[in-house]
C-alpha cells in the first residue's frame, strides 16, 4: 500500500470520526432540547452541562449555554439562569445570538429586581444602531423594567408611545390614578391632624386622632392660662407632641399601605389576566 493510500484512508477515517462526534453532539443538543419541551427543567441542566464537556470545539457554546440559562430561569433560579445567559452571550456568533443573551439578561435582571442594572442593558441596546430595527422590542421591556421599579407613569408613557401595549398603558395609568401621595398625606396631617387618614380613607383613625389633639391642645392651653405651667409642659411635651408627631406618621404609614395594595393588585392583574409577553 503506497504512502498516498495511506494517507487517503487516514482522512477518510478522521473525517468519519468527526462526523460521528459531530452527529453524537447534536444528538445531544436535542435530548437536551426535548427535556426542556417537556419542562423537566432539572434534567435539561444536567443534559446541556454534558454537551458542554465533551464539546471541545465549543460548536454548542451558546446553545447549550442559552438552554441551560432558560432553564434556571423557568425554575426561578434567576442568580444561575443570569451567569448562563453571559455565558452564551460570550458564545454568540451572530448579531441575533447576542442580542436574545443580552434582553434575556435583561429579563432575568427585571425578576430578581435589579432593575438599575436592567435600565443599563436596555438603554445600551437602544443606544446601539445594530438594533435600531428592535426599540419596540427594548422598549417593551423597558416598560416592564419601570413597572418593577414602581414607576408606573414612566411606564405610561413608554407603553402609550406609538400603541406599544394599550392593556399595559392601561393598568400603568391605573396604578398612577389611585395611587395616594404620602408625602400629602404626611405634611397635611401637621396642618389639620386626622386630615392625612381622612384623606387615604381611614376615617375613623383620622377622628380619633383630631379627637385626641383637640383634646390634649385644649388641656395643654387651659394648664397655661390657669397658670399650671408644670402640667402644661407635662401635657404639651409628652402628651400631646406624641399624639400629634404620631398622628403624621400614622397617616404616612396609610397611604404606604394603601399604594402598596394597589401596586401589589396590579402585579397580579399582569400575573393572571395578561396574556402577553412577560419577563
Amino acid at each position: 500500500m503506497t504512502f498516498v493510500s495511506k494517507k487517503i484512508i487516514s482522512i477518510s477515517i478522521l473525517l468519519v470520526c468527526s462526523g460521528l462526534a459531530q452527529n453524537s453532539l447534536d444528538d445531544q443538543y436535542n435530548y437536551a432540547k426535548s427535556l426542556f419541551d417537556q419542562e423537566k427543567y432539572f434534567d435539561a441542566i444536567t443534559e446541556s452541562k454534558r454537551l458542554l464537556f465533551f464539546d471541545e470545539q465549543k460548536l454548542y457554546g451558546f446553545e447549550a449555554n442559552m438552554l441551560i440559562g432558560l432553564s434556571y430561569k423557568a425554575g426561578a433560579k434567576y442568580n444561575e439562569a443570569l451567569k448562563y445567559f453571559v455565558l452564551s452571550e460570550v458564545n454568540s456568533k451572530n448579531d441575533e445570538q447576542l442580542f436574545n443573551s443580552v434582553i434575556l439578561s435583561a429579563r432575568t435582571n427585571i425578576l430578581r429586581r435589579t432593575t438599575q442594572q436592567s435600565e443599563k442593558i436596555l438603554n445600551s441596546l437602544l443606544a446601539n444602531p445594530k438594533y435600531f430595527n428592535r426599540t419596540k422590542e427594548i422598549k417593551y421591556w423597558l416598560g416592564w423594567n419601570y413597572m418593577f421599579s414602581n414607576k408606573w407613569e414612566k411606564a405610561s408613557e413608554i407603553f402609550s408611545e406609538e400603541n406599544l401595549d394599550s392593556s399595559l398603558a392601561a393598568i400603568c395609568r391605573s396604578v398612577v390614578n389611585e395611587s395616594y401621595n404620602e408625602n400629602f398625606a404626611k405634611y397635611s396631617s401637621y396642618i389639620i391632624p386626622g386630615f392625612g387618614q381622612f384623606y387615604t380613607g381611614e376615617y375613623l383613625n383620622g377622628l380619633i386622632s383630631l379627637g385626641w389633639n383637640v383634646l390634649l391642645g385644649y388641656l395643654t392651653i387651659n394648664s397655661f392660662v390657669e397658670d399650671r405651667i408644670f402640667d402644661g409642659i407635662i401635657t404639651g411635651n409628652f402628651l400631646w407632641l406624641r399624639f400629634y408627631i404620631g398622628n403624621t406618621k400614622n397617616a404616612e404609614k396609610f397611604a404606604k399601605e394603601k399604594n402598596l395594595t394597589i401596586i401589589n393588585n396590579a402585579l397580579e392583574r399582569l400575573q393572571y389576566d395578561f396574556n402577553g409577553s412577560k419577563p
